[in-house]
């Protein structure tokens, strides 16, 4: 049998302790570095499944390792189990519903991503033990990726090191590799500290930490004119001083997110914008304490790797979906908005040509492997801190149906529906076959290494991470 119907078989025999672990995540909700139910339930049944297991890695008690086998090649694949704030909602409801007493929701599929990573590890394992293959495997449980850049701590400490090629996945509304590159990306605060007075009594003793925000994205607004089209600036007002218009604010705080394609071009817009936050505090005689809490770098994309993903993806597609299953997506494609259908029609159109997209819009899932890209991507990841240090290449899946806006709500509703279990175990099978790929052909891990090298282009690691900084809630 061609092995990669063995490792198919495989998945498709555990497919059910894979959907229940994937359940259970979405159920747990947890935020960036408070993923501690979820990393235990990955760690217990790896290690049921005979492997060796290691945590509370890199500050991050979250973060472990799951290794098996010994030796040359290393390969690694990814998982993520953080949930997003603000997206609680009610599974399988196509209206807005959020659950009582709960705040997260995964808005990005990570329940997904990771117990799919996973269930690649289990039956890459089993094929090793079977063929006795000689190699070492390993599943990083990596928490935060939302926000806080998790993998940016494990890279920085050495826990990538001697791994030879890392596979990763993430769950879409698309079946397609990533080929893409990634922005670079800064978090920072920027917290503002003046003098509280009465508002109306002494307005003339007190000092406006709230104005001080106010002109500080003023002028990064201005700023926006001035800089590589490219580049990604947003911000969000995490403390206002208060709800009392009449007693002045004596502090106030904005987070911002700044991107571009590479970390030097974010470097600059950073210290362009300390430069605008410092110039607020002049015009408001206010003090400001600026404090960067994550960095992620731009992704290295591996072609090798891309054409081994691309290759799998085309062995185990198109999906067969059931008409039930056909008719809840379609159920979900009433919830989103104009413009996110105007946005999925122009998606199609890019990827299939216009009379082709006619065809394709009347099925609810896309189900069909998409070219691989030759663009840039807009969004940011930690992954992208991995490709610096090893070969490194993900792919998407179709886990929701077609427009399904991300982070966002209807995600979450979709997020245990048979559909999203499908784009799962298409992720494993594909994980799977391309571990056993590099597992075993040297010369196929010597030509990602190869491409890797003369993608780099002279260039190292940036480690845009402060040295001192440690991850930690926020």
């Amino acid at each position: 049998m061609d092995y990669r119907e063995i490792l198919a078989q495989s998945i498709e025999e555990k497919k059910q302790e894979f959907i229940r672990i994937s359940n259970q995540i979405w159920e747990y909700a947890e935020p960036r570095f408070q993923e501690e139910k979820s990393s235990a339930l990955q760690q217990q049944y790896l290690k049921e499944q005979g492997f060796a297991v290691r945590s509370d890695l890199a500050g991050e008690k979250t973060a472990f390792i799951a290794e098996y086998g010994s030796g040359k090649p290393v390969i690694a694949f990814l998982g993520e189990f953080d949930a997003l704030s603000g997206l609680s909602q009610e599974a399988d409801n196509p209206e807005r519903a959020p659950i009582p007493g709960c705040e997260q929701g995964h808005g990005c599929g990570h329940q997904l991503l990771g117990t799919g990573a996973l269930a690649a590890a289990v039956a890459l394992k089993e094929k090793m033990q079977a063929d006795h293959l000689p190699g070492t495997i390993r599943y990083y449980g990596c928490p935060a990726e939302e926000n806080a850049g998790g993998k940016a701590y494990l890279v920085r400490d050495g826990y990538f090191d001697d791994c030879d090629v890392a596979l990763t996945w993430h769950a879409s509304t698309t079946n397609t590799v990533a080929h893409v590159s990634s922005l670079a990306n800064f978090r920072v605060f920027f917290t503002f500290h003046g003098l509280s007075s009465h508002a109306a009594g002494a307005p003339h003793l007190g000092r406006s930490a709230l104005d001080a925000v106010e002109l500080m994205n003023v002028g990064v607004n201005y700023m926006r004119e001035h800089m590589i089209s490219t580049a990604r600036v947003h911000y969000a007002v995490t403390n206002t001083g208060g709800t009392a218009p009449n007693v002045v604010q004596s502090e106030a705080q904005v987070l911002y997110a700044i991107r571009a394609p590479k970390v030097t071009q974010v470097k600059e817009l950073y210290n362009r914008i300390c430069k605008i936050a410092q110039g607020a505090a002049l015009m408001t005689e206010t003090t400001v304490d600026i404090q960067q809490v994550s960095a992620y770098s731009n992704l290295i994309r591996n072609e090798v790797i891309s054409q081994q993903m691309y290759d799998a993806m085309n062995y185990f597609l198109p999906q067969n979906y059931t008409e039930e299953e056909l008719e809840y997506a379609r159920t979900f494609q009433k919830s989103i908005s104009d413009l996110d259908r105007s946005n999925l029609k122009n998606t199609v159109v890019n990827l299939v040509g216009k009379e082709k997209a006619k065809e394709v819009l009347q099925s609810p899932m896309l189900n069909f492997l998409c070219p691989i890209p030759t663009t840039s991507g807009s969004g940011s990841t930690d992954v992208g801190d991995v490709s610096w240090v090893v070969p490194t290449s993900y792919f998407y899946t179709a886990c929701w149906a077609a427009g399904t806006p991300g982070h966002a709500w209807q995600q979450v509703a979709q997020g245990k529906s048979s559909i999203a279990h499908k784009g799962m175990l298409l992720a494993a099978k594909v994980l799977a076959c391309v571990g056993y790929a590099f597992l075993t052909q040297p010369e196929l891990v010597q030509q990602a290494h190869d491409a890797w090298v003369e993608d780099l282009d002279g260039e190292s690691y940036p480690n845009p991470l402060p040295k001192d900084l440690k991850p930690f809630l926020w």
